[in-house]
């Protein structure tokens, strides 16, 4: 919860989620924190109970959290959290969100949804709160 001279909702609402991991863009090393160089990155499905990094327009189903050795990963889902922007991608205040690439076509990050594509509207979700950090972009799902 916020303090008055702190605003700042991030963690607020968050529910967590085990799934597997695609164990391509998602991998397990046991030498990084949390056990993924991928921590903190968007990810969407790539099969059943299965994530993936996002793509430019995937859905995105939560932030990634912890991977285990076993490949199962922790998947905060709902609440607000960051992540990181795009490469070039527009994040604008109060708009949903999908998917998007960052630098060297990178996945796992986000922007706005483009409501001239139809087939975004129906993956996008989320609202984006805050747009002062390009690395920290602060987003309620």
């Amino acid at each position: 919860m916020s303090e008055r001279t702190n605003v700042s909702n991030i963690g607020v609402g968050g529910e967590y989620r085990t799934y597997k991991i695609d164990n391509s863009t998602i991998t397990y090393d046991r030498t990084k924190t949390n056990g993924s160089a991928q921590v903190g990155l968007a990810v969407t499905f790539s099969g059943d109970e299965t994530v993936a990094l996002t793509a430019d327009g995937d859905a995105v189903v939560g932030k990634l959290i912890k991977v285990e050795a076993d490949n199962k990963a922790t998947v905060q889902t709902d609440g607000t959290m960051t992540f990181g922007k795009g490469d070039a991608a527009t994040t604008t205040r109060g708009s949903k969100i999908v998917g998007a690439l960052g630098a060297a076509s990178a996945k796992g990050y986000i922007r706005s949804v483009n409501t001239a594509v139809a087939a975004e509207l129906g993956k996008a979700r989320g609202r984006i709160e805050n747009v002062a950090t390009a690395t920290a972009i602060v987003v309620s799902l």
